[in-house]
């Protein structure tokens, strides 16, 4: 495999980024207007719906520090979304599950949609397929 040069690497990841985060803006609004909650706080609710977590790997899942998380945390927690419990194998650890309550506000976030971005409308079927492919291929990683 021939490998790109470090500033062709970075300039296809920053063109991916800008990508993913100008075409996001409405759909973090939108979330944030159902669910009554900063698109933050539904970043982490996400994140724990999936399953408990505890507080060290929802920060990193989230890319953030450990301090960042608990402030996160502490806030759904406050609001009735989450619930915050002693590891049963590390003590110095707490693991987060999600409420009913909780719950809720995923199926809420679930009901927003999240359109394809208009531009996606100049892809033909193969660059489609080239596309998820190459992303399937990062992610998997």
């Amino acid at each position: 495999m021939t490998r790109r040069s470090p500033n062709e690497l970075e300039h296809a990841w920053q063109t991916f980024v800008a990508l993913v985060m100008d075409t996001r803006g409405d759909y973090r609004r939108e979330a944030s207007a159902a669910t009554g909650l900063p698109f933050s706080r539904l970043r982490a609710l996400k994140r724990v719906g999936y399953g408990p977590i505890t507080l060290r790997a929802l920060a990193e899942s989230m890319s953030t520090d450990a301090p960042a998380a608990t402030v996160i945390v502490n806030d759904l927690e406050e609001r009735g979304f989450v619930r915050r419990e002693p590891h049963p194998e590390d003590k110095r650890a707490k693991v987060v599950s999600v409420t009913t309550e909780g719950k809720r506000v995923l199926r809420a976030l679930a009901s927003v949609s999240d359109p394809v971005p208009p531009s996606f409308d100049a892809l033909d079927e193969r660059e489609i397929a080239t596309f998820v492919r190459i992303a399937e291929k990062i992610r998997a990683k």
